[in-house]
């Protein structure tokens, strides 16, 4: 008896085994082997490997450095590694794994022997200051067995986007970051089955904010060929600094430092400061749209140093000097929900001031100035009726138009003139019974980026089942991820052939777009009254960007 449970014993522990290594696979990538395992959706995913090291100490403003190399095969597993940032309680991230060193890509491959397979990077969101690469998951768009998932940590907030113009300061860390993970990609992921001159980056709120400007980027060329905003903008407000010398000071000021006329001090007291302190504020509540930290027109500090922009994105954009490439971009009919928490008490300061909350990047020369258009503004979304629950949407409409909408409009504008004639332009607005109506109305609306939540798995931010949606939504779900699937493969949301409803590129009329409701529908003229008065406010106020004056 004893014997024959000696044997049952062994032959369970030799199939177990082997089970455990089918469920592996090794790749050879070029810092050393890699091992992956099979996910329960079937595919196989190489988790926290690293594809740069973030510098540390006081060098840890400056561009990553290289990723570490190894012999022996690194289990790629999951240790849900974030990198330093504010905690919000609502994002759930599991602060106990956050760490300085936090570069690390995730990799999702099919279960194929096919290769040559598209690749889509994702740049997740969270304003620049909050989030992590795996927050948001895509697993759905890989039934095909088409192509290959990849996201990604970069350094954030302070430690991503502090920008001093010096040589251990430049600026754009974090989104440096985001260049060497699209250079690893471009090594590697061909060892994955993937195509590295089939790639395309996709981004959602200040992760789309991040892929537009990667297009505008001397150093991304070749990296990818097709992009897909979702929800933000190169030219949006909080994507890329006004004044990051004056950021940097206002800052140092609130933890303390007076001494912000001395650049050197103001940097040493940067370079020395513990992450707690760097990590206080995610700067989510400014009234005039922007987070502080973020991109930022880079100096030529003359170190020879790599320079992610070099000029406004605007400047940029008009003299078409940029790879033009597929772009699918967009936003929701109602992304200024992302401001109806502030509602209550925001509306009450609204009607005392409403200057306070222009966008920061309108410059004016008077005060009298500043409130004689505020007050025009005020009229345009209110009717001289006060902010309160009678005109909560319209407190909706603004904050979309000047934070997502306007800006995106623009862009898209700027980009069709200069000779991109690939572009597909969307408005999500779908809604079903499971939207809550806006505050104080029976009236819903799409959230912002809410076709993100329609295209990566789960149907929340907290990806609850798919199988609590309604019957619409699944539906939903199935027809965008098919319209991205598409775009991915074949840098058309609808090639020839498709069952879906035909829908073309925009041609130099800025028509027509598609409206994703409840059903598709292309129309034209999306918020052409909305967009026609910014434009006119735009043309006479609007400050570009400055890159970092140093001043002795």
């Amino acid at each position: 008896m004893d014997m024959l449970w000696y044997s049952w014993l062994v032959l369970c522990v030799v199939t177990l085994s082997t089970q455990n290594e089918e469920d592996w696979k090794l790749v050879q990538t070029a810092q050393g082997p890699v091992r992956g395992r099979k996910a329960p959706e079937g595919m196989y995913v190489f988790y926290n490997v690293p594809y740069a090291t973030a510098p540390t100490g006081e060098n840890k403003f400056k561009a990553p450095f290289p990723p570490p190399n190894w012999t022996e095969p690194f289990d790629a597993i999951d240790k849900g590694v974030i990198c330093p940032q504010a905690t919000l309680e609502a994002l759930q991230l599991n602060t106990s794994a956050m760490q300085e060193n936090c570069l690390i890509a995730n990799i999702y491959v099919p279960d194929t022997e096919e290769k040559n397979l598209s690749v889509m990077v994702h740049i997740h969101g969270g304003a620049l200051q909050l989030g992590s690469g795996d927050y948001k998951t895509a697993k759905h768009l890989m039934k095909s067995k088409k192509l290959i998932v990849v996201n990604f940590n970069y350094r954030l907030g302070i430690h991503g986007f502090l920008c001093l113009g010096t040589k251990d300061v430049p600026g754009n860390a974090g989104i440096k970051d985001m260049v060497a993970l699209l250079r690893w990609v471009n090594k590697n992921i061909a060892s994955f089955g993937g195509n590295p001159k089939d790639v395309t980056i996709s981004g959602y709120s200040a992760g789309a904010a991040a892929a537009d400007l990667l297009i505008l980027s001397k150093t991304t060329k070749g990296l990818f060929q097709k992009v897909i905003v979702e929800s933000g903008s190169s030219l949006a407000e909080f994507a890329v600094q006004q004044d990051p010398i004056a950021n940097a000071k206002m800052h140092a000021m609130t933890l303390g430092f007076n001494n912000t006329n001395d650049i050197e001090a103001l940097e040493k007291f940067y370079k020395t400061a513990s992450y707690k302190t760097l990590t206080l504020d995610a700067f989510l509540a400014r009234k005039d749209s922007t987070f502080v930290f973020s991109a930022c027109v880079e100096r030529d500090t003359g170190t020879g140093e790599e320079i992610f922009l070099h000029d406004s994105p605007i400047n940029i954009l008009k003299s078409g000097d940029y790879e033009k490439v597929p772009m699918l971009y967009g936003f929701t009919n109602m992304e200024g929900l992302f401001r109806i928490y502030n509602f209550d008490f925001w509306g009450v300061e609204m009607n005392d001031k409403f200057s306070d909350f222009l966008p920061a990047d309108l410059i004016f020369e008077s005060a009298e100035e500043k409130e004689k258009v505020a007050k025009q503004v005020k009229e345009f979304y209110f009717h001289e009726k006060p902010v309160g629950p009678d005109t909560v949407l319209a407190y909706v409409d603004y904050f979309t138009d000047v934070i997502f909408a306007f800006p995106g409009l623009r862009s898209v504008k700027l980009n069709l003139e200069g000779g991109n004639n690939e572009i597909y332009l969307y408005e999500y607005s779908f809604t079903d019974e499971d939207t809550p109506f806006v505050p104080h109305t029976n009236v819903r609306g799409a959230a912002h980026c809410a076709q993100t939540q329609a295209i990566v798995d789960g149907v929340d931010q907290f990806n609850l089942d798919e199988k609590t949606a309604s019957k619409e939504f699944i539906k939903m779900k199935g027809t965008i991820r098919e319209l991205w699937h598409n775009f991915i493969v074949t840098g058309k949301p609808v090639p020839e052939g498709s069952s879906l409803p035909p829908w073309p590129a925009l041609g130099v009329n800025k028509q027509p777009y598609m409206s994703l409701g409840q059903t598709l529908e292309l129309r034209n003229g999306l918020l052409t009254e909305r967009t026609t008065f910014w434009s006119k406010i735009y043309e006479k106020y609007y400050r570009k960007p400055i890159s970092p004056v140093l001043k002795p």
